[in-house]
């Protein structure tokens, strides 16, 4: 992966309408506040997305406030790797997911939990 600068308003993220009613139903009594999402160096192609319900934001993210006051924490480190990306939330066959429409991600593994990008 090469070394990128985020330069905030430029490289941002996007959460859909159907992702944010997902998130507000998973913090639903929960003693979370936000929604947390990272990547991490995973699989056989090189990284898979991480999301967790937390309180605070780590000292380096970057922090979306949304509707209906939900938060998204994006960990700064991964903003290289997820730069553009939209966050929805829909059906995949008979399963309801959370898909990460990453302009980034260029090969992906058979099973579709890790991919790459150039």
């Amino acid at each position: 992966m090469s070394v990128e600068s985020y330069i905030p308003g430029k490289d941002t993220i996007s959460v859909t309408q159907a992702a944010q009613r997902h998130f507000m139903k998973q913090l639903a009594g929960q003693h979370a506040r936000a929604v947390r999402i990272s990547v991490k160096e995973s699989g056989c192609t090189g990284y898979v997305y991480v999301m967790d319900l937390v309180n605070e934001p780590g000292s380096e993210d970057m922090v979306l406030e949304l509707e209906q006051g939900l938060k998204i924490f994006v960990d700064s480190k991964a903003l290289p790797v997820i730069r553009g990306t939209e966050i929805d939330f829909g059906l995949d066959g008979v399963n309801q997911v959370v898909k990460f429409n990453n302009p980034n991600a260029k090969d992906f593994c058979g099973c579709g939990e890790s991919f790459s990008i150039n």
